[in-house]
């Protein structure tokens, strides 16, 4: 296990990749590289059918310098370290130091690359990696670079300490919008590491990550406050905003909002009622008394029996149907 810290994201505490790894990775780049290689060759082959033989093997060693290795050092430099054969196996190349790599170190890498694998068909890189305690090819030795895995189990990860009690809440007001992801991933990854350190790496180590986070912030670090203590404090306070957000996500997602209740729906007893407090026909406006009581006995029959016979059957009984 290696403790690198950096400020561009590089965990902390990752372990250099193996022969495997590293070999699946190399294969997946140059089968990429090959096919670009190939389809390059014929296109230039189909244009240059009038040129001498010297023109055409001109442009044939510069399609191979170009793709097999200006390819590699172009993407490295660019990304970090993060080729496509490295991303698909969780690996990346770092300085000795644990930061990114630069153009010079992708450029000896990529020119090492040339003799050790497409030289040698791989020998001498499987060799010297299978030599080297942290298995390092040439490339890497000369360039002073590691190939180190980022994708480590879950299990592995080590809790980070809470901060002390008398700094809870304390940075509740802290805008941390500006803080970078990266430097998020360092202070998270120095904090579950720092036991681990010696007394004055890790001191140094959390005056610099604790002045990044400070100058982020736009708040200098308080008086009296152990940078390691700060950053333990500051990044609490990040959590406790991402679970309060999330909290409050689920508990939207999950509410039910009622819909429109239904207009009312004037239904009539036989014989002339009402209901929901609405005149109905044969109810009197001013006193609110049913004019069929005064009609004679065969009148409110014969009304029974039209309103039995209407269409649809009998009028409702003022209950809703059970649904």
């Amino acid at each position: 296990m290696n403790e690198l810290v950096t400020g561009d994201g590089v965990v902390l505490g990752v372990q250099p990749a193996r022969l495997p790894s590293r070999a699946l990775a190399i294969a997946i780049d140059l089968a990429v590289l090959l096919t670009v290689f190939l389809l390059l060759s014929i296109g230039l082959a189909l244009a240059t059918v009038t040129l001498d033989e010297a023109a055409t093997a001109a442009i044939a060693v510069a399609t191979f310098l170009l793709v097999l290795v200006g390819g590699p050092v172009a993407v490295e430099t660019l990304t970090h370290g993060r080729s496509l054969g490295k991303l698909a196996c969780g690996l990346r190349v770092v300085r000795d130091d644990g930061g990114p790599i630069r153009f010079r170190h992708a450029l000896v890498r990529g020119a090492m690359g040339v003799v050790e694998i497409l030289g040698t068909f791989g020998v001498v890189g499987c060799v010297a990696s299978l030599v080297s305690a942290r298995g390092r090819r040439l490339g890497d030795v000369f360039a002073g670079t590691l190939v180190v895995r980022e994708r480590v189990p879950a299990g592995r990860a080590l809790a980070m300490p809470p901060p002390p009690p008398w700094l809870a809440g304390r940075f509740a007001q802290l805008d941390l919008s500006g803080v970078p992801d990266g430097l998020w991933l360092a202070v998270r990854q120095y904090l579950t590491r720092m036991h681990q350190l010696e007394a004055t790496v890790r001191g140094s180590m959390a005056e610099r990550l604790s002045a990044d986070l400070a100058a982020r912030t736009g708040v200098p670090v308080p008086q009296g406050v152990p940078a390691a203590a700060y950053l333990a404090a500051v990044v609490n306070e990040r959590q406790m905003r991402e679970l309060r957000r999330a909290t409050t996500a689920d508990a939207g997602r999950t509410r039910q909002v009622p819909g429109p209740l239904p207009a009312p729906v004037d239904r009539g007893f036989p014989g002339g009622g009402a209901v929901e407090g609405r005149p109905v026909q044969g109810r009197s406006a001013g006193t609110g008394t049913a004019t069929a009581a005064s009609a004679p006995q065969g009148a409110g029959r014969a009304g029974r029996d039209t309103a039995s016979e209407a269409p649809g059957g009998p009028a409702p009984t003022g209950f809703a149907p059970p649904a």
